[in-house]
């Protein structure tokens, strides 16, 4: 199916040059180019554009989940007709296996699944495989190990009406691809048997297939989606996947397992000429109980670790990852990599590697792994970039990487003085200006709206408690949000904890919250549940909160990391898409990132002021509707009055929650989740 772009609007601004310059680029080959699109001016929409232009599959590379969310809602409302998938880690909780030598202390690999993460990883390889028209909008989770895409397809199992199989074999199947049965409850990944027919519910979870079997044959195919309302029809043929990653074929099994077995003896030898006796005999035990669970099921916990014998890689070869599931499914060339806010992006990519290298060492080093361990990892950037073809990335503040390899070069341009800060910089005029850039680096300064950057002011630190206060209640007073950035986790926490205290609808937000939970927190913010969120770096790059327009800022003058001119300018912008846009710099002395971030964002929006004039633009405040993310679905209180009260998977979800809750003694939430479930069993009748 084609790519087909469905929006009630006409790229404007700066965005019909843009896209051009980008699809001309790609036309032309050109490897890398970079989007310098500030906040507002609607870097997402021009992507989409450039995707329906080029008709090709493609990979966006987001740097957190909550960004990555975002992105994917965007495109999937732009893309309706189309497979927009989303791929993150699916850990609510991970906690990495490791070792501690100064206190002899080892940690075990500690996870909580989430299952609907889970669920939309098994959608997006699915749909990369059997799909031409696909868009996935992935965090760095894209360049971690999933396993062979070759082994992944293989394994699959094809079933038609008229194919010989026995209801023993296609059982036996099922088990090898990790399904499991479940007579009771129709969860991803399980089947169940009724008389002749097996019921399969797929690992992605929206398709569930009914197979008929008679005289060892497939008499017939049915597929309906998961809601029990779902229509029912027959199919001609079902493709079932794998329900697990890092699955191998049961006959290469034994040579796997020999592989392991020859390279424990040598690793073994190694650790007894050394005199490491207790680390060969931690060793020899946990590899021998991962043997023999192995050996039974073709399966176990870690399996990971031993992915490079399973797949038959050489040392220190790189994993398979996403973008291997896009080389075999659309060849080498012929997909696009968007890589959004690259300037985050980019460095979090190449630190990956290194940090996961450290703590493999140690492991190996004590005994509790093999050293083909450190074979399953993340990608180099190196490998990245050997393993992707055109590639755009997208920020407001691009590194000094995406200027290089762009090939940006500034042409004979008269210089202006910035009427703010007095600093004098190399720019073009604006109306009717000529690019300054060389293909390769777009510049999208205008926002169509033709909202300015916001202004700027610097308050000492001395009282900002009241300040910050009196502030938020101005913005509430007038319908507004405000945002509130601090430095530390704890001081996020605590600083809300104040406000809520002063009457404020207050919500905290950092790493710590939970996947699922960060966009239903962003929606009660722009649905007016919420006046203010408090956060870290969560609250920078591409947030698109349009009633925002205070950002208030602690400790701006604490150079470094979260506060140099890059971050500022981020920090800055989320306030870019209200009309009354304001920005507080709460600090003492005005530090060199602090001046650099001010006089950028006021040559930014001397721009726009240029542009409006010459256009009779008025500025007006962006409005988009208010819409719950479909990541994270209606509240339990809620789920029956938004009709799903036919949906097995929120059901199960509810029932997880409610034990949760209880564990936890809280009882009180764990009682209006009971309420829910008992909604859905008797929903109400219609008048």
């Amino acid at each position: 199916m084609p790519f087909r772009l469905d929006a009630p609007f006409s790229p404007t601004g700066d965005q019909p040059q843009a896209i051009e310059a980008l699809v001309k680029g790609l036309e032309a080959g050109l490897r890398f180019q970079t989007l310098l699109g500030v906040t507002g001016s609607g870097k997402t929409f021009a992507l989409a554009n450039v995707i329906a232009r080029q008709q090709q599959p493609t990979l966006v590379f987001s740097h957190n989940k909550t960004l990555a969310a975002q992105l994917y809602e965007e495109l999937k409302r732009f893309f309706p007709d189309n497979a927009v998938h989303y791929f993150v880690s699916y850990y609510d909780y991970y906690q990495p296996e490791a070792y501690i030598p100064q206190s002899d202390t080892y940690i075990e690999k500690d996870v909580k699944i989430n299952e609907e993460l889970d669920r939309l990883r098994h959608a997006t390889t699915q749909a990369v495989l059997s799909r031409n028209d696909v868009i996935v909008v992935a965090s760095v989770s894209a360049i971690y190990n999933i396993g062979s895409p070759d082994n992944y397809a293989r394994l699959s199992l094809a079933l038609a009406p008229g194919q010989k199989i026995s209801r023993r074999a296609l059982l036996s199947h099922l088990t090898d691809l990790q399904y499991t049965r479940n007579d009771v409850e129709q969860l991803q990944g399980t089947f169940r048997v009724r008389g002749g027919d097996i019921e399969i519910v797929s690992p992605s979870g929206d398709a569930i297939f009914r197979v008929s079997l008679g005289h060892d044959r497939v008499e017939a195919i049915t597929q309906r989606g998961a809601g029990l309302e779902d229509p029912e029809r027959t199919v001609l043929q079902a493709r079932l996947f794998p329900a697990k990653f890092w699955l191998t074929t049961r006959d290469v099994i034994p040579l796997a397992m020999a592989n392991i077995e020859a390279e424990l003896a040598g690793r073994l030898s190694e650790l007894k000429r050394g005199k490491h006796l207790l680390e060969a005999q931690r060793l020899q035990q946990r590899t021998r109980e991962d043997l023999a669970m192995m050996r039974e099921t073709g399966y176990c916990h870690g399996i990971e670790n031993y992915s490079r014998h399973l797949e038959f890689r050489d040392p220190d070869s790189p994993p398979f990852t996403l973008i291997d599931y896009f080389r075999k499914a659309y060849g080498e060339k012929q997909w696009l990599a968007f890589i959004d806010e690259s300037h985050q992006t980019l460095p979090q990519v190449r630190g990956m590697v290194l940090g996961d290298r450290a703590r493999k060492d140690v492991l190996v080093a004590y005994g509790f792994r093999l050293p083909s361990a450190r074979d399953n990892r993340p990608l180099t950037f190196a490998e990245v970039l050997e393993r992707t073809g055109q590639i755009v990335f997208s920020s407001a503040t691009p590194g000094s990487y995406e200027h290089r390899v762009s090939r940006r070069v500034t042409h004979d341009s008269r210089p202006t003085t910035n009427n703010t800060s007095g600093d004098t910089r190399r720019r073009s005029s604006v109306v009717g200006r000529k690019s300054e850039t060389a293909p390769g680096f777009v510049e999208q300064l205008i926002r169509p709206t033709g909202l300015l950057d916001p202004t700027i002011e610097v308050r000492p630190s001395k009282g900002q408690l009241p300040h910050i206060l009196a502030e938020i209640r101005k913005r509430t007073a007038k319908g507004q949000r405000t945002l509130v950035t601090t430095l530390t986790k704890r001081l996020a926490e605590e600083l809300a904890s104040w406000l809520a205290d002063q009457g404020i609808r207050v919500e905290y937000l950092h790493a710590d919250v939970k996947t699922l939970e960060r966009p239903e927190i962003l929606h009660r913010l722009r649905a007016g549940e919420v006046d203010v969120v408090v956060g870290i770096n969560l609250l920078r790059e591409g947030l698109d909160l349009p009633e925002v327009s205070l950002v208030a800022i602690l400790d701006a003058d604490q150079e470094g990391f979260l506060r140099n001119e890059t971050t500022l300018i981020q920090v800055m912008g989320r306030a870019a898409r209200h009309a009354d846009g304001h920005v507080i710099l709460f600090a003492d002395v005005v530090t060199r990132s602090m001046r650099a971030a001010i006089q950028e964002t006021n040559r930014r929006r001397d721009i726009q002021k240029q542009w409006n004039r010459a256009h009779g633009v008025t500025p007006r405040s962006i409005i988009k509707s208010v819409e719950r993310s479909t990541l994270i679905g209606p509240h339990p209180e809620e789920a029956v009055s938004a009709g799903a009260t036919t949906n097995p998977r929120l059901l199960g979800e509810l029932r997880r929650e409610m034990q949760e809750a209880v564990k936890r003694l809280d009882f009180e939430r764990a009682a209006k989740i009971r309420d829910a479930i008992e909604k859905f069993k008797t929903p109400p009748r219609s008048p």
